[in-house]
């Protein structure tokens, strides 16, 4: 979510083409074709039909096609939203973290960088890239030869892009004023939620038959 007023609206109902539509169904949201998606994210992409199916495509290869493992697949990411505040994907990120048994304190940790006690050898070279890409645009040979003594070639491709990804994913939100979901007990960076609730796991899109339902959306992002 952004502290930004929503710049990009979700597209209005009598201008849904099928073109829309297939950007709404495209996670298999139960009723999105008929009834738009309740992600917001979606239905502001949805303005542009063409770049949000490319968005579409890279993130599912990313998030549920991806050779990284998903335990350096989420640091990566909640590195990410610390570094960029970015409250949406922070929210997501600390729910699909706690699905793959991550704990509390490791995801706490996150925010304290690569040296924190938490982190194995792997773990500690992924947060270490993730910053260097952020601050400097660069790996280090340092960094890079870490990454290189556990993944192969199209996993250190796939590393970059995921900081990528994320950075591009937390941007679009900030910049188009895109809102956390209607009902939903948003998770701080504090790991407490609005509520003062523990954060619980949260499968990712299509990892499961009621993955839609089990976010707690109240209304359609409309």
């Amino acid at each position: 979510m952004s502290d930004t007023p929503q710049r990009i609206p979700s597209v209005p109902r009598e201008e849904w083409t099928d073109a829309h539509r297939e950007v709404f169904a495209f996670w298999g949201e139960p009723d999105s074709w008929e009834n738009g998606s309740k992600t917001t994210i979606i239905m502001a992409m949805g303005n542009h039909p063409g770049l949000a199916q490319a968005y579409n495509i890279m993130g599912k290869q990313l998030l549920l096609d991806g050779l990284v493992s998903a335990r350096a697949r989420e640091i990566i990411t909640l590195r990410v939203a610390w570094h960029l505040k970015s409250k949406y994907e922070w929210h997501y990120h600390v729910g699909y973290a706690l699905n793959l048994d991550m704990t509390l304190d490791e995801i706490a940790a996150i925010k304290e960088g690569p040296d924190a006690p938490n982190w194995t050898e792997i773990d500690s070279s992924v947060i270490r890239a993730t910053d260097e890409l952020m601050q400097t645009n660069e790996i280090s040979d340092a960094t890079w030869a870490a990454l290189s003594r556990h993944y192969d070639r199209k996993q250190l491709m796939e590393i970059v892009f995921l900081v990528g990804q994320y950075n591009m994913t937390s941007w679009v939100v900030h910049a188009f004023g895109i809102p956390l979901e209607s009902g939903v007990d948003a998770i701080g960076f504090d790991l407490k939620t609005a509520s003062g609730k523990t954060p619980h796991a949260k499968n990712r899109p299509g990892e499961s038959e009621n993955w839609a339902e089990e976010r707690g959306y109240s209304e359609k992002a409309e």
